[in-house]
């Protein structure tokens, strides 16, 4: 063969010789009913090159650091006889994508040839499939504003052409093959899908088949030295909070108006209350726009109602938001009675399912340290800074027995929120170690003790001081008459408790360890 010969006689050369250089054009299957493409990976072929990785990036004109294949590092046996592995892995183009359903503005379309295919011109680069993805597969390309992922090279596929990653590989161990998936899920998912180190099959159902070598002992990711705390997300954690804290601040409000109604002859909530209750919602959910790559079309992370619950917070606290000012504007006309009570008590359930659909966001089977009930009685249990806010303003009107009440339920929220706290730190002292979950929990434990552990103490000590300790204190001065002195503890209660909530969710992001595969013993996971 010479330098002049084509492309083409070089790769029939290739298939007559036996030459494994990757497959170029094959005959790739006619799908049959109730089929769909998969990847077959051949652990046993792979030798890590990375060749699959580069060979994507380059024809999809990725930067280095926007991975849509990744190859893993895993290590088996003890020394001297040890074995390393290598997962090569894009999208798995599930069977039941959580990516799908989860994402809030449809961005997600699976193809009737299996293919998980993402819409980039509808995407709003919420990034909330990174989190729901139990695989990591999606990835946030800040330089464009929206998350990009692996289509399997459908444009390829379509002229009888195999993906990029399967053309390059030089040892033939990515291959594109067609599945029955009813077959998959009942036979033979459960001997053929599986990994050393992948999260649970019945999460997503994905395709992928896996041939598997032969070993011995405990398999480890190569990575596992490397802990890194996962992204701020500064923009959520003070959204969450601010919201949580106004939706508190107006059941305040409506027991008030209730106990006012059954003749407690209680101050009556006014105006101004009705205008501080809804001012922290107000500034929190501009706030989430900003953890957008596209924040001007964050209207439309309201679209998928049906499967989403970010799409439900959204629409659910942008209803609360609207319900709020609409209360406030009752108040400046003088409305009162029973019409003010419904109204109210529509808002209050408006707003208490937006805070419960917030939660769910976060209870995703990817990310196990926040898949915990506790997530959601956290998230109600920052409500005691609304009743705090609450007092203060009803103290600057002289209703010195409204704020007894008030801060009486104030303890009770706070109290709450300590034995939630009691609660984690219990729960990551007795870890089991027979959780399927336990190295992502382990880890999550280790930055908030190690990492973190300075933060986790100002914490606990902040909310013991703000939540009960100077509103205990607001309640004495308030009883004797000391109004003065009672709304400077009150003042600096809001500020310390708003602090320390602040804290506590910012340690909820920066320590939570997702599933996902493994990584690279020098880089660690690129998704981390």
């Amino acid at each position: 063969m010479n330098q002049n010969t084509p492309l083409e006689s070089f790769i029939d050369y290739k298939s007559d010789t036996g030459m494994q250089c990757g497959n170029y054009n094959i005959d790739i299957p006619e799908l049959k009913e109730g089929e769909q493409y998969r990847f077959h990976f051949d652990l046993t072929a792979c030798v890590g090159c990375h060749c699959c990785e580069v060979a994507c990036n380059e024809q999809n004109n990725n930067p280095a650091d926007i991975k849509w294949r990744r190859v893993g590092e895993m290590e088996a046996g003890t020394f001297p006889n040890v074995s390393q592995l290598f997962n090569s892995m894009s999208c798995n183009h599930c069977i039941d994508p959580e990516c799908l359903k989860g994402c809030p503005t449809n961005s997600y379309i699976k193809f009737d040839n299996g293919i998980v295919f993402h819409d980039d011109d509808v995407c709003i680069g919420c990034q909330y499939c990174t989190w729901n993805c139990p695989y990591e597969v999606p990835v946030f390309n800040p330089d464009r504003g929206i998350v990009t992922k692996c289509h399997m090279c459908h444009e390829k596929l379509d002229k009888g052409q195999t993906p990029a990653c399967v053309q390059a590989c030089p040892a033939g161990a990515i291959e594109i093959e067609a599945v029955n998936k009813e077959e998959w899920i009942k036979h033979d998912m459960a001997k053929e899908g599986v990994a050393p180190h992948l999260p649970d099959i019945s999460i997503t159902k994905p395709t992928t088949r896996y041939t598997l070598p032969k070993f011995e002992g405990e398999v480890k990711p190569a990575d596992e030295h490397i802990l890194k705390p996962a992204h701020a997300e500064l923009p959520l954690v003070f959204m969450t909070v601010l919201t949580q804290v106004s939706v508190g601040g107006f059941l305040a409000l409506f027991l008030g108006q209730m106990l006012n109604l059954f003749g407690f002859n209680l101050a009556s909530p006014n105006l101004w209350l009705a205008i501080a209750v809804f001012l922290p919602a107000a500034i929190g959910l501009p706030l989430s726009a900003l953890h957008l790559g596209r924040p001007i079309m964050a209207i439309t992370a309201m679209k998928n109602i049906k499967t989403s619950w970010l799409s439900r917070e959204a629409a659910a606290l942008g209803a609360y938001a609207l319900g709020a000012n609409v209360v406030a504007l009752l108040y400046f006309l003088e409305v009162h009675g029973v019409l003010m009570i419904l109204i109210q008590a529509v808002v209050l359930v408006i707003g208490l399912f937006g805070i419960y659909a917030q939660s769910m966001i976060y209870r995703i089977k990817a990310r196990p340290s926040w898949n915990r009930s506790s997530t959601t009685k956290r998230f109600f249990g920052v409500g005691y800074v609304g009743f705090l806010l609450t007092a203060f303003v009803m103290l600057l009107s002289d209703a010195d027995r409204s704020v007894m009440a008030i801060l009486a339920l104030t303890l009770l929220f706070g109290m709450y929120q300590m034995y939630l706290i009691y609660e984690e730190m219990i729960f990551y002292k007795y870890l089991d170690k027979e959780d399927p979950n336990f190295y992502q929990l382990n880890r999550t434990k280790t930055l908030l003790e190690e990492n973190f552990g300075k933060f986790k103490s100002i914490r606990l000590i902040s909310l013991a001081l703000f939540a009960l300790g100077f509103p205990l204190l607001a309640i004495v001065f308030t009883a004797s008459g000391a109004l003065g002195f009672a709304s400077i503890l009150l003042a600096i209660s809001i500020i310390g408790a708003l602090l320390s909530e602040f804290l506590g969710r910012y340690l909820f992001f920066v320590t939570v360890v997702p599933l996902g595969l493994a990584g690279n013993f020098f880089a660690g996971n690129q998704r981390g």
